[in-house]
């Protein structure tokens, strides 16, 4: 059967009949606002999920399921059908979560002549990057299945265990640029990078990590995991430095006193109307480097030579 019927046989037994739209659309009586009519319109292409009058949502199928506080059996059968399979143990006090890079998966530093390939390239290269940024963050690609026409970045903890992975669509006028994993994003992304001993900088996304280069460690939005705060509070990190967007300055300037109240060095720094990916490497630490005392410019040097 169609992987599209079996996720329409999965919904409709926790939502009843649809009705059917065109492109893979889906409409459903929300079980969240209860509206008269069918306003809740899920994908089986895409995964998304919205409620056009209550506003909930979903992002994944296996997400919207588990939103609903439906069995485990058909999320797990759900996931398996949209490739986002995981498995996941539950105690008192955490959830440990096992996940996989998609099954559709290649990697962009094996050259390809496909169009995809090409695309994934040159989005990659108009932010700055290159082979090397490929070949050092382990991209690839996918063409097919739940992430296909995306770029997909691998995150991997301090043992070398992939504990996320970030999927970028390649195209400019995607209506969802970014697809999680149907995971928990309380997670440390790139931790196997980090040297907690030197200073951190902290950036929104995926890519501006990548473009700052070492000991940059990516938010994946505007404020820090728990994680990622009980790291650095444990491993005594004594200075740090924020560069978020222009549009998140207020964000930006709240994470500087946060930090500061642990007795952490923080600094803000100034990248207007440009993101760290846009600028580069070497331009983002001359800035960086303004915003700072002198005694860093060791650190900078070696991050211009790295």
């Amino acid at each position: 059967m169609h992987s599209h019927e079996s996720l329409y046989n999965i919904l409709q037994q926790v939502l009843g009949t649809g009705y059917r739209l065109r492109n893979n659309e889906i409409k459903f009586f929300c079980p969240t606002c209860n509206h008269h009519k069918k306003k809740l319109q899920v994908n089986t292409s895409t995964g998304k999920a919205h409620c056009w009058v209550c506003n909930f949502s979903a992002h994944t199928i296996p997400q919207l399921l588990r939103k609903l506080n439906v069995s485990p059996k058909l999320v797990r059968e759900a996931s398996k059908l949209t490739g986002e399979y995981r498995s996941y143990s539950q105690d008192k006090e955490k959830t440990e979560w096992n996940v996989s890079l998609p099954k559709e998966f290649k990697p962009l530093w094996k050259k390809n002549s496909s169009l995809i390939y090409k695309h994934s390239l040159s989005h990659l290269y108009s932010r700055s990057l290159n082979m090397r940024h490929v070949i050092k963050y382990g991209m690839g690609y996918c063409e097919e299945g739940p992430y296909n026409n995306r770029i997909i970045v691998p995150s991997y903890d301090s043992k070398g265990s992939l504990n996320y992975f970030i999927a970028r669509d390649i195209f400019p006028n995607s209506k969802m640029k970014y697809k999680n994993p149907p995971m928990s994003k309380n997670v440390i992304i790139f931790e196997l990078m980090i040297n907690w001993k030197k200073p951190l900088v902290l950036v929104e996304g995926a890519f501006d990590a990548v473009a700052v280069a070492r000991n940059s460690i990516p938010l994946l939005g505007k404020v820090p995991s728990k994680e990622l705060v009980k790291r650095i509070v444990r491993e005594k990190v004594k200075e740090i430095y924020i560069a978020l967007d222009d549009d998140a300055r207020q964000d930006a300037l709240k994470l500087v006193e946060f930090f500061k109240q642990f007795g952490i060095q923080t600094s803000l720094v100034n990248i207007e109307n440009e993101d760290p990916s846009e600028m580069g490497m070497k331009r983002f630490w001359e800035i960086a480097n303004k915003s700072k005392p002198s005694n860093f410019s060791d650190f900078i040097k070696g991050r211009l030579n790295a």
